[in-house]
């Protein structure tokens, strides 16, 4: 059974940092992009950042270019989101989510892509 658990999310004033950890099981992490999309009620959820399997390549949502940067660890499972600079409109569930892909350097940054997904993790700015 597949599992995505994101932990590191919480409460920080506006100008702090955050890092956000997925732990993945039950899926070859080696074979699948990741990547983070957040979440606020009413909304739709939307991209924050992806990363291939070989994190030679990444995206970013334009609202989080240069303050943002997402890493990975295939040895661990584990994809990270470094926020810095956070924002009052960073706060949002936040998710990860993998996707299974044949390329090293294959990312995604469509949402309907991915096939699995964690339970999220709360990230609130404060001012």
């Amino acid at each position: 059974q597949v599992q995505l658990v994101e932990s590191g999310g919480g409460l920080v004033q506006a100008g702090g940092s955050l890092r956000l950890s997925c732990v993945a099981s039950g899926l070859t992490f080696s074979s699948h992009a990741m990547g983070w999309f957040r979440q606020i009620p009413g909304k739709e959820r939307e991209f924050v950042a992806a990363i291939s399997v070989n994190a030679g390549t990444t995206d970013y949502a334009d609202s989080v270019k240069d303050r943002f940067t997402i890493s990975r660890d295939n040895a661990w499972n584990t994809v990270y989101l470094h926020m810095n600079s956070l924002k009052l409109g960073d706060t949002a569930v936040y998710y990860c989510a993998a996707k299974a892909v044949n390329s090293y350097s294959y990312y995604d940054a469509l949402r309907s892509s991915y096939g699995y997904w964690g339970q999220g993790t709360q990230v609130t700015v404060s001012s």
